[in-house]
């Protein structure tokens, strides 16, 4: 056996073992942290990832072709530079010379070429990006660190997609499986080149990895985080629990106001807030009786309470559109602010096909979130007063990523938090509102309107950056006519976390702010 194949027996060794939760520490040989997270990990597969759990376990277990700073620019990682052809149809990468897989060997162009060939043919999670783009006869390694992407047609945010080319190692994908894609063993152990490895993971309840000492990116802080265990429960009394153990070194960001104000109150505990580019949406779906009357869709707009649910429910900024104003060159300062106003609410559900009809819609949101079921029985109480039954169903999340495939099972309206997978509004607009990309957790409204994919299209294609943001705005005004959506806040980001931990800043691309390689754990820092 190898020195690699033996790396790489040790690594499923230590996935299968289970590992006991203790405090977050940091003594002199190891630092190790509790973070909590509300979803379950459905996969760490990064060909399948779709959610905010799974993106955390990828951006830890795996690097891409490049990151994303705090800025939103794309920055270096496995790539250490990049160039593109003239007619934008080529883009040449290379890669570092040190680079290493998490058991030793080197990270190479025929990774990369494996990777996306893998995620092209598996045509899950991140592929929708890359399929009918890339053209897999167009992958070629000029020389052993050096990869060629050729594309189909333009595609101008191409760059900001590339920290979801997340390498695997061929080598190790091709020795412990049958399968060409290594599906079965990568669904299970982790063969990346990222700052973490694999350590544990027992479905539903808790995952362990652990630090690479040899990441080519280095560990240059003097206290990197060794270990971190993630514990999954959306249960607010637990959370609370390990804080007043001290157990907890960072929450999940959808805890309740209350809750966030009980550990801070707590010694050794602070609040992490920053503005986001997420935003919280009611979906209402337009293929299904009667949320396809847009004067339904209006009606329910207006008989939202925006500001009780930014001010005393789940706190946030106000948002006028499909998109935040973190993208701030592309954001039209033209868009009127929602209005509550159950008078205007009435007036619109009489313009509609249904005037007159009970009227009763199926609503969902995630259950044993508490700020979600506040938002969902307010919203119950206000249409109430216009006609409106709101059927209150809460919902599992791999539920409502199931719902979400077909338009008669996806509910007339569901509240999801939606935030740039890539750093670009085209993750805002492709993502949610263009007809390819319908069938996900984040288009649940069946828009399917030809125009606005013709401009989402134009946008795509259009490498002038004033003439792109032009296009960007005149969607926004766009979707906000069609009211898919009730806009209702954009995220202020808050977690609780130990006072040791330092490092964080906000990244505005999904999970990239969860990568712990840039934290460092500092008790006298506070």
């Amino acid at each position: 056996m190898t020195r690699k194949m033996l790396a790489i027996a040790g690594l499923a060794l230590a996935a299968s073992a289970t590992t006991a939760l203790v405090p977050a520490r940091a003594a002199d040989d190891k630092v190790s942290i509790v973070v909590n997270a509300t979803q379950v990990f459905g996969t760490i597969d990064p060909a399948r990832i779709n959610d905010y759990t799974e993106y955390m376990a990828a951006v830890n277990l795996y690097d891409g072709l490049t990151t994303v700073a705090g800025d939103g620019s794309i920055i270096p990682q496995l790539a250490e530079s990049w160039t593109v052809s003239d007619d934008n149809l080529t883009y040449t990468f290379k890669l570092k010379d040190d680079a290493t897989f998490q058991d030793g060997s080197p990270v190479e162009a025929s990774d990369v070429i494996y990777t996306l060939k893998r995620l092209l043919a598996i045509n899950e999670g991140p592929s929708y990006l890359f399929s009918k783009l890339i053209d897999p006869e167009k992958l070629s390694a000029i020389y052993s660190h050096t990869v060629e992407i050729g594309l189909t047609k333009i595609y101008a945010p191409f760059l900001t997609t590339t920290p979801l080319i997340l390498v695997v190692n061929e080598e190790a994908a091709k020795a412990n499986s049958d399968d060409e894609w290594a599906s079965d063993y990568i669904a299970n152990h982790s063969i990346g080149a990222g700052p973490y490895m694999l350590a544990s993971w027992n479905r539903g309840s808790q995952m362990v990895i652990d630090r690479y000492d040899d990441y080519h990116a280095g560990w240059e802080r003097d206290r990197p985080i060794d270990e971190i265990r993630f514990v999954i429960t959306n249960d607010e009394a637990t959370v609370k629990a390990l804080a007043t153990k001290g157990e907890l070194g960072m929450s999940a960001d959808s805890q309740a106001t209350e809750t966030y104000e009980a550990i801070a109150a707590m010694d050794g505990y602070k609040i992490i807030e920053t503005p986001t580019a997420t935003a919280l949406y009611i979906k209402m779906n337009t293929k299904l009786p009667p949320t396809d009357d847009i004067h339904v869709r209006r009606a329910i707009a207006y008989a939202t309470d925006y500001d009780t649910i930014r001010e005393a429910i789940y706190p946030g900024s106000p948002l006028s559109g499909p998109m935040a104003p973190a993208f701030a060159d592309a954001y039209p300062d033209d868009l009127p602010a929602p209005e509550y106003n159950l008078e205007k609410a009435k007036e619109e559900l009489a313009k509609s096909k249904y005037a007159g009809q009970d009227i009763t819609l199926t609503h969902s949101y995630v259950a044993g979130l508490s700020f979600e079921e506040d938002i969902a029985l307010l919203m119950q109480a206000n249409l109430e007063q216009i006609g409106i039954t709101l059927d209150v169903r809460p919902e599992p999340w791999n539920r409502i990523t199931e719902l979400a495939s077909q338009p008669d099972t996806t509910p007339n309206t569901t509240q999801v938090f939606n935030g740039p997978s890539y750093p670009s509004p085209d993750s805002v607009f492709y993502v949610q509102y263009d007809s390819a990309a319908a069938g996900t957790w984040a288009s649940m409204e069946w828009l399917q309107n030809p125009e606005i994919d013709t401009l989402i299209d134009d946008a795509r294609t259009t490498t002038d950056v004033d003439k792109q943001n032009d296009i960007y705005k005149e969607l926004q005004r766009k979707i906000v006519d069609l009211q898919p959506d009730v806009f209702l806040l954009v995220e202020n980001r808050r977690y609780a976390a130990s006072d040791c931990l330092q490092g964080y800043e906000f990244v505005p691309m999904m999970s990239w702010d969860t990568d712990f390689s840039r934290f460092t754990w500092d008790c006298s820092a506070e």
